[in-house]
């Protein structure tokens, strides 16, 4: 599903993200990264959907080679991608059930099977009930798992998750992490970005541990 070999990722002004990063995640998996503020997940996690490309080495999503891969091709790679950032990108001037619909916009779905695809969404991390509220009016744990519902209406083959539990209480982060895990029981693979080791404990998962850019 997800494969880097020997990945190396420079921004300019010299500084080094990853260094020598090889790994694979197979079909079907559920595995978390972890590492400190700085460590390099995020950039690792932006590798994949191709928001930023390596300086070195292959990363390989779903057979595609990310480094050749044209500009004109990567919405079709993104279809097939939920996204989940620390930057949820919410639309506060749109309701909860317009926010999760705006995929399917963009995809072409015919209404009524977007409205479908979107109330079952809604459904699956419980909000279905406040579709027609905005954003704003939510706690901090329902926009993320609104931002959660936006990332799977396009019922994507990978999700990938950028630290989803940050500044929630415990409970909430509970609730988060038992959203991804009940995807990935219906074959969805999904990786999940994280400071938070105690979280990571309770599922004896995979886990993939970054320290100043390399895997440890």
């Amino acid at each position: 599903m997800v494969s880097f070999s020997s990945v190396a990722k420079r921004y300019p002004g010299g500084q080094e993200a990853l260094r020598d990063v090889s790994f694979a995640i197979g079909e079907g998996e559920l595995a978390f990264i972890t590492g400190r503020s700085g460590a390099g997940k995020s950039t690792l996690l932006k590798l994949i959907p191709a928001i930023e490309r390596p300086t070195s080495g292959s990363v390989i999503v779903k057979g595609q080679n990310i480094s050749a891969l044209k500009r004109a091709a990567i919405p079709y790679l993104r279809r097939n991608l939920g996204l989940v950032f620390q930057d949820q990108k919410l639309l506060y001037d749109r309701s909860v059930y317009d926010n999760a619909m705006l995929p399917l916009a963009f995809s072409g779905h015919a209404p009524k099977e977007a409205a479908r695809r979107v109330r079952a969404a809604l459904d699956k991390v419980g909000l279905l009930g406040r579709e027609r509220s905005n954003p704003i009016q939510l706690s901090g744990g329902e926009q993320q798992r609104l931002a959660i519902a936006r990332a799977v209406v396009n019922r994507p083959s990978l999700l990938i998750a950028d630290e989803p539990t940050a500044n929630l209480d415990v409970e909430s982060a509970a609730r988060i992490l038992e959203i991804f895990v009940a995807f990935n029981q219906v074959g969805v693979t999904v990786l999940i970005a994280t400071h938070d080791q105690g979280l990571v404990a309770r599922y004896g998962k995979r886990v993939l541990h970054l320290e100043k850019g390399r895997v440890a």
